[in-house]
């Protein structure tokens, strides 16, 4: 496997308006859904390519309401950069495995102080 580190590289740009931050953002989007099944098999990953899709839909959605363009731009170059190096394979399979923690679901149940988790083996 040959390393090409310009592969998948972008110029940093900032957006023009809305309509064009906007176009960028689904552009990054259909990126990361498209590239799922590739993310799979590189990585092994025992989850089904619905599972990562779910998560990739989950972490747009927590940046749906943002409302300054240039913190939108930030975003974006961020996610491309997480893109470039996953599908570049510069990640090991505990960076991708990162975000499907339990303790990242939003649902997950907290130890009602510190000693019980400590007890329980949560770091």
């Amino acid at each position: 496997m040959t390393i090409n580190p310009t592969y998948l590289a972008q110029r940093t740009r900032s957006s023009v308006n809305w309509g064009d931050a906007k176009k960028r953002v689904i552009r990054s989007y259909r990126d990361w859904l498209r590239a799922s099944p590739e993310i799979q098999t590189m990585y092994s990953l025992n989850l089904p390519v619905s599972v990562i899709r779910t998560k990739i839909r989950q972490e747009f959605e927590k940046h749906r309401y943002v409302n300054q363009l240039n913190v939108v731009d930030v975003l974006l170059f961020q996610s491309h950069a997480e893109f470039q190096e996953t599908l570049n394979f510069w990640k090991q399979l505990s960076h991708v495995m990162k975000y499907f923690r339990p303790e990242e679901d939003p649902g997950a149940r907290l130890p009602p102080n510190f000693i019980s988790g400590f007890l329980e083996g949560r770091n």
